[in-house]
């Protein structure tokens, strides 16, 4: 009888995180180094629904590269998760969506949510990593501290 080994959450991270320093290493464009961490989170993290980056530009928060279903394209001022997590510049876990004030629904499918906030090589903000899960209750203090990290490969 075959077994089949399933890795901790963990160990998992650690994989993707040494992944992406190999990989990162060959551009040092913001963009691309976004568009690269979201697709490999998107393809390698099961019931990461959508993983993507909102910018902010001229005070408003704009969609960036992602990986899922289709995105809104700016986020209302100071509404959601994300604006939270701008506004405090703190890593935000949303068990459930439905009942996080003011939460914006680009997907319904979304019932888990985590926004990490992302500051450009200044050390300023300049916008945050989103992932929304298809099922409840899906984020943890893991996901935050190594999404944490890998948020700050990009600059």
């Amino acid at each position: 009888m075959q077994s089949f080994f399933m890795p901790s959450k963990t160990e998992k991270y650690g994989r993707i995180c040494l992944q992406l320093e190999q990989l990162l290493v060959k551009s040092n464009d913001p963009l691309a180094r976004m568009a690269s961490i979201n697709a490999i989170l998107y393809h390698k993290m099961q019931n990461f629904f959508w993983v993507g980056f909102y910018l902010l530009n001229q005070d408003r928060l704009i969609v960036g590269p992602y990986q899922g279903p289709v995105a809104c394209m700016e986020l209302a001022k100071n509404k959601g998760v994300c604006w939270h997590s701008v506004n405090t510049q703190e890593t935000v876990i949303v068990p459930n969506v439905n009942k996080f004030p003011g939460h914006i629904a680009c997907d319904s499918r979304s019932k888990s949510e985590i926004a990490v906030p992302l500051f450009n090589a200044k050390g300023q903000i300049a916008g945050v990593m989103d992932i929304d899960s298809n099922k409840p209750d899906f984020f943890d203090r893991t996901d935050a501290d190594f999404l944490e990290k890998i948020v700050k490969l990009i600059y």
